[in-house]
């Protein structure tokens, strides 16, 4: 019995060391996120964070600090095998109701199908900005890049830095445009099978579970706030490297990425949602490539 004794209390050693914000091995994790909810389902294993998703709970991490402006990229290895009914998202927002976000969201599917990757954009707490799309290569095999680009400008999502959506700032035209609001930067697994995969008609196959999501290569160049209630420190005159406009317009060349990506593998947008949308939303007749 002492022995029993001495490898419980040895393993339960080793899933404090292991647990998500416990963990000294994952430093660079460490210094800039935490585990947001369910600990016990998020791990470090070195450089990388698992979050794992089962009957019982999914689960979260946060960035420990809220930013105004700047670049966030993260790399992540997608749930491999049959992943319908899941949900991973990496995302910003802010917080209220009135809230400003940007998501990444990556819906699951049945083993050999792509994955459709999900954008959207709340600005004010107004969201229903939709658009999707299948990645050109198999994203649960290798990592690969995130990132969202937020400047006065625009907000640009890249995958392994090709743009796949920019919205412009277009406030000279009346439209609303995120920049007034810190946002936090947070991961997230989850069960969706009420609406993920082919609209719900899939459902999670707990058989198959854990479904694990792997991250690593946490990169946060942003512009951090003091408080979220005061803002001058991002939000006032001085001039930051994502406010130069060789940085915050897309090139030539991230033009014809934009371009191809939409032509090859947007399957849908809320722009040319009729039924959703009977009238065009004021944005979609000023962004060109909408």
């Amino acid at each position: 019995m002492v022995g029993m004794d001495l490898f419980k209390c040895m393993m339960m050693i080793v899933v404090l060391v292991i647990s998500c914000g416990e963990s000294v091995s994952g430093a660079k994790f460490d210094e800039l996120y935490r585990s947001s909810w369910a600990m016990d389902h998020c791990v470090n294993e070195g450089e990388v964070t698992k979050l794992k998703l089962d009957n019982y709970s999914g689960a979260g991490f946060e960035s420990r600090s809220k930013y105004l402006f700047g670049k966030v990229s993260i790399q992540i290895k997608l749930v491999e095998g049959d992943s319908a009914g899941t949900v991973t998202a990496f995302y910003m927002s802010s917080d209220g109701p009135n809230h400003n976000e940007f998501d990444f969201e990556f819906l699951g599917n049945k083993t050999g199908e792509p994955y459709i990757v999900q954008t959207n954009i709340y600005v004010n707490g107004v969201g229903n900005r939709e658009q999707r799309l299948n990645l050109w290569f198999d994203p649960t095999t290798e990592f690969h890049t995130y990132s969202i680009l937020w400047s006065k400008r625009s907000v640009v999502f890249m995958v392994d830095e090709t743009p796949i959506r920019v919205q412009k700032n277009l406030e000279d035209k009346g439209i609303p445009f995120a920049k007034d609001q810190a946002m936090g930067v947070y991961s997230s697994i989850w069960n969706a099978d009420d609406w993920a995969t082919q609209g719900g008609l899939v459902k999670t196959d707990w058989s198959h579970a854990p479904f694990v999501a792997s991250y690593k290569e946490f990169q946060i160049d942003a512009c951090e706030i003091p408080t979220t209630s005061d803002l001058s420190k991002c939000n006032g005159d001085e001039k930051f490297w994502w406010d130069e406009p060789t940085v915050s317009e897309l090139s030539l060349h991230q033009n014809h990425q934009l371009i191809w990506v939409r032509a090859n593998h947007m399957i849908y947008d809320y722009c040319f949602d009729a039924t959703r949308f009977p009238v065009t939303p004021l944005e979609c007749q000023h962004h060109r490539h909408l």
